[in-house]
């Protein structure tokens, strides 16, 4: 099998081959992340409970999403450097072993949804809105492969350069959800069960539409084909070695999410977690670019790395990051000066000055919560592409956990400056933790630098 031309494409100039892969990932993201704002929206004007509960079950929704990416991002790592080097057969391989590991991986999300899902939001401290938690999230994982099976989909069209077909599926769930939100909300009064329905039905369409790809016109570079797997468990261990931190990652991000609403609730309640909220949601699009960027990268730098490359791997990563810190800024300054607009755009559902001016304030500290958090981001995704996975699990353990969370504990609670000292906290670890894990993937590209050129010698000599 040789390359097509959209591979090539990806192994030849790395500022190219980012522009091509990332900037569809962003609109789509953006289309994401509009769904998310779009539920916020719509299920705010149930009431405060109710959107409440939303910020206390999105960080499990998120695992099941972070763990479909952590998959994807173990089988695009791994392809990407089986094609750098030129193992056609091994990444084909590689692509059957990712769908039996998410088959695998949904039946057990699924268990814990039956039996575990409510102690997990009375453990999270949603005691008092338990019912509406439960109202969303039962259908989310009860039929959470129809979240995993696009972004491992998505993540294999991406290493092999098809990023329509990675993007164009998700494009169409979000424009669905936005339409279908509101009808089932309201016009059925199915409430905030109806929000979460409206998510897994326009989920499902992106998977038939990947689906019929795969299996029906049977077009894309990779087969698809269960006589193609053949059982290797050095695969199912270098596919982990990326998706575990991949997917632990993910996980930490919600586990920060949950922190973060007990901290704030402790401080100053439940309506201030439901501001939060509405923060959390719009802030998330400030992080487009590093996700978005860094997503790319994978797939860049893997098979840079893969081809020992150092020129190319050098280039992904001074421009991934110059590009991501430029868009990143620019986002950020628009939310602070459009603090209010933005926010007040949720007084049409929900009727409550005084939640989105909150809102508005909070979004005016937390625009400093993104600034360097590209430098953070990716550093991981790099880490991901070379298929050094506890690396980037490290930095952001680093950054999220012990940094952003510890400073945000001790101004918040130890020094008892409540929550602003929990939002203050947050911010400063962050960007410290951002410093650092851009810090430690320099060292190791100057490492691969000094190894690529030791054996261009040494092949010279011989």
């Amino acid at each position: 099998m040789d390359f097509n031309s959209n591979i090539e494409s990806i192994m030849g100039n790395p500022k190219k081959a980012i522009n091509k892969l990332a900037f569809p990932i962003i609109f789509s993201m953006l289309l994401m992340l509009l769904n998310n704002i779009i539920d916020t929206f719509w299920v705010s004007g149930l009431n405060a409970d109710a959107l409440a509960a939303l910020g206390f079950i999105s960080p499990l929704y998120l695992v099941i999403i972070g763990i479909g990416t952590g998959i994807g991002a173990g089988v695009n790592s791994l392809i990407s450097r089986f094609l750098g080097a030129k193992r056609i057969d091994d990444a084909n391989n590689a692509v059957m072993h990712a769908l039996i590991l998410m088959i695998i991986v949904s039946i057990i999300i699924l268990i814990i949804g039956i039996f575990f899902l409510k102690d997990l939001m009375i453990f999270s401290g949603a005691s008092s809105v338990v019912s509406y938690c439960l109202d969303y999230g039962k259908i989310i994982f009860l039929l959470n492969i129809v979240f995993l099976l696009p972004n491992v989909f998505g993540s294999i069209f991406r290493a092999e350069g098809d990023i329509k077909r990675a993007t164009n599926p998700l494009i169409l769930a979000s424009v669905v959800n936005i339409i279908i939100d509101p009808i089932l909300i309201y016009y059925l009064n199915l409430g905030i069960f109806g929000a979460g329905l409206a998510t897994v039905i326009a989920s499902l369409l992106s998977c038939l539409c990947m689906l019929y790809w795969v299996y029906i016109k049977k077009d894309t570079f990779f087969n698809y084909k269960i006589s193609d797997y053949k059982r290797n468990l050095q695969i199912y261990k270098e596919m982990l070695v990326v998706s575990l931190p991949s997917a632990t990652e993910e996980i930490i991000f919600a586990i920060v999410a949950i922190m973060l609403n007990y901290m704030i609730i402790s401080t100053s309640g439940v309506n201030e977690v439901a501001a939060f909220t509405i923060v959390w949601r719009i802030i998330a699009i400030a992080f487009l670019p590093g996700v978005s960027i860094g997503i790319a990268t994978i797939t860049v730098s893997g098979m840079a790395y893969g081809a020992k490359n150092w020129e190319n791997f050098n280039e992904t990563i001074k421009y991934g990051t110059l590009l991501c810190l430029a868009i990143t800024f620019l986002i950020s300054a628009c939310f602070f000066i459009f603090a209010y607009p933005i926010c007040g755009f949720f007084n049409s559902q929900a009727a409550n000055f005084t939640l989105a001016n909150r809102a508005a304030e909070i979004l005016r500290l937390f625009v400093f919560y993104n600034f360097l958090s590209p430098l953070g981001l990716m550093a991981a995704y790099v880490f991901q592409g070379i298929g050094d996975g506890f690396k980037s699990l490290a930095t952001t353990i680093l950054r999220e956990i012990i940094l952003s969370m510890g400073f945000a504990y001790l101004f918040g609670i130890i020094l008892n400056m409540g929550v602003f000292g929990v939002y203050l906290g947050t911010i400063i670890g962050m960007n410290i933790g951002s410093i650092i894990g851009f810090i430690c993937i320099m060292i190791f590209n100057q490492k691969f630098k000094k190894e690529v050129m030791e054996e261009s010698k040494t092949l010279n000599q011989v």
